[in-house]
């Protein structure tokens, strides 16, 4: 089995085969920071046009590396939501014209669905286990019962964590992408100097929030004389330390239901961009190792947005017999667990 995956859903153009063992035979990663970098944050017309400009080539330069021809593809997946609209029609359109030129079945998998079961692919995780699903646009705690079987436990009610970082990195100064620029200045920084509040840490469910901390960041930065390096530095180390104490509060908590209604999951698997974060990482393996879980992250290139966890997405459905017709239309949003009860708050994405 071999499956060509297409990720065009936010600032990466990427493409890659895989095979039905797990192995990868390419991929290639294509970054739009620099076009983004002068906004601040992602414009979705120059991401698209981006896409556009780009994806055939890289495309071809996949298939060229993976030493195999369209003609041995058992099938063509591509994010087909969520995420920024004009980038993923254009993955989409692509998969599908080259899914109908060579007679191969398509696959619209859900880019979230591309996370969550990355650390199959890695590590061969079993289901069912619990997933932490922290990146730019999302934030979300669920149940991974299945291919294509999730039950969401906790959500984001206002920002994802990924767009924290970025909004805090662009208020003190540190560019984009927030992120990595957060974690390199935080490592100069005192987490204790300013009293930044752990968002829901302590209350019932498992739900997140990050706009009060935000809040807070920026009112301790507004009432600094200036923003020097070692202010920056030392906003960042506090920011990232609430917000990472928060998550791993919510973890902990849904870690207790996972546990109670699935008593043979030994899991917590981390993915996304935010799940990058070393800081994150070691508060997980913590937090896992109280609860007597193991903890789970892909390697950071493959917590990125990636177009071999696509592939893999695909050929795990294929397996299944999952595949689309090309009818199938692009979705902005796609909620992995569409029985989840909405999550109130002004930045949800579901």
């Amino acid at each position: 089995m071999f499956v060509l995956g297409i990720e065009t859903s936010c600032d990466e153009t990427a493409a890659a085969v895989v095979d039905g063992e797990g192995r990868v035979l390419s991929q290639v990663v294509l970054s739009q920071i620099a076009e983004h970098k002068p906004y601040g944050g992602i414009v979705p017309e120059v991401a698209a046009r981006a896409h556009l400009t780009h994806l055939d080539r890289l495309i071809d330069k996949a298939m060229t590396d993976s030493g195999i021809a369209y003609a041995d593809l058992s099938a063509v997946a591509a994010t087909a939501g969520p995420g920024l609209i004009g980038g993923v029609i254009v993955g989409v359109m692509t998969a599908k014209a080259i899914a109908m030129v060579h007679d191969i079945p398509f696959i619209a998998v859900n880019h979230l669905e591309g996370h969550a079961l990355t650390a199959r692919f890695t590590d061969n995780v079993a289901f069912p286990y619990l997933l932490l699903l922290v990146s730019g646009g999302h934030c979300q705690i669920l149940v991974v019962e299945g291919v294509g079987r999730f039950r969401r436990l906790g959500a984001t009610m206002d920002d994802a964590a990924g767009e924290a970082f970025d909004k805090v990195a662009k208020l003190v100064g540190l560019g984009y992408p927030g992120g990595p620029a957060i974690e390199r200045a935080a490592r100069d920084g005192n987490p204790t100097r300013f009293a930044f509040p752990r968002p829901l840490k302590g209350k019932p469910g498992c739900d997140f929030s990050f706009s009060g901390l935000k809040t807070a960041v920026r009112l301790a930065a507004e009432a600094l004389p200036e923003m020097n390096e070692q202010n920056a530095a030392d906003i960042a180390a506090g920011f990232q330390a609430a917000l990472v104490e928060s998550i791993a509060d919510r973890v902990a908590r849904a870690m207790a239901v996972f546990q109670s209604d699935y008593p043979d999951g030994r899991t917590l698997v981390a993915s996304g961009g935010v799940a990058a974060n070393t800081a994150l990482r070691e508060a997980l393996v913590k937090t896992s190792a109280k609860r007597g879980m193991n903890f789970v992250a892909p390697p950071i290139a493959l917590c990125t947005d990636n177009a071999v966890m696509i592939a893999w997405a695909g050929a795990e459905r294929l397996k299944l017999g999952l595949v689309d017709g090309l009818d199938f239309k692009p979705r902005p949003r796609w909620p992995l667990d569409p029985d989840a009860v909405p999550v109130r708050g002004a930045g949800v994405k579901a």
